[in-house]
């Protein structure tokens, strides 16, 4: 056998010990097929203020939606959505992107940070502490253009860090809400993650507090979206006035 299919495992490879002698124990212990386990991990403290922890996809996504919505303000309706099952379809944000029918969509996940020895700078895709990361495309989604614009205009005015995502694998909830009856506007904000689906999980709280600024800054200035939106729209349909407003 070859060294890379020893290392390989499929799901038949791996089963959870629990100390049972037999499987009357395990039965009596109440664990049965559909139990559902996970993997016990505390949040740690490393150097400066970068914090490791199983599952960080997606609770550090849903810790920057908690702290925006304590200080997000905006004449418009914000639904702040905690979805499910995002790593085996996308199907919470099916839904609850049908039910909400929303005008404007932002998936708020982690992407990769691969700032680590022997990864080549090319492919690191981010990096811890410079700031979010606004998806220009994943497997899933091509961030809108114009919706990421905005959002980078914004992070220029506001002198907020802010990285460009481009992956080639992988995706977030703005793969499905964009597809929404007859389309979303849609884009994700990610949290550089070192180490993303493991145990250790790596952020930095300075992108994870500048996704906060950067999301509430945003909210606030939707109106400017909208006119934004409304000058493109002119000039797109071929009218003689013909302005830019990248």
């Amino acid at each position: 056998m070859k060294e890379k299919e020893e290392k390989e495992l499929s799901i038949e490879d791996i089963f959870v010990d629990i100390g049972a002698k037999d499987r009357e124990e395990v039965l009596k212990k109440g664990i049965k097929v559909g139990s559902i386990i996970t993997y016990d991990g505390d949040l740690k403290k490393l150097s400066g203020r970068r914090y490791t922890s199983k599952t960080m996809d997606d609770r550090i996504g849903v810790f920057v939606l908690m702290e925006t919505l304590k200080k997000a303000k905006s004449s418009y309706d914000i639904y702040f959505v905690a979805t499910v099952q995002e790593e085996v379809g996308l199907r919470g944000a099916k839904t609850s992107g049908y039910k909400i029918s929303p005008d404007i969509g932002i998936a708020v996940d982690v992407t990769l940070a691969n700032d680590i020895p022997e990864v080549k700078e090319h492919k690191r895709i981010t990096e811890l502490g410079k700031g979010p990361a606004i998806t220009i495309m994943d497997r899933s989604v091509i961030g809108n253009k114009r919706l990421n614009s905005f959002i980078e205009k914004i992070a220029q005015e506001e002198n907020i860090p802010l990285q460009r995502n481009i992956l080639s694998r992988g995706g977030t909830d703005a793969g499905t809400i964009h597809l929404t009856k007859e389309g979303v506007i849609s884009t994700t904000l990610s949290i550089p993650t070192r180490f993303v689906h493991s145990t250790v999980e790596c952020v930095d709280m300075n992108d994870v507090e500048n996704a906060v600024k950067l999301l509430v800054k945003v909210l606030e200035k939707l109106d400017s979206f909208a006119v934004y939106q409304e000058k493109k729209t002119y000039s797109t349909y071929g009218r003689s006035r013909k302005q830019s407003y990248e």
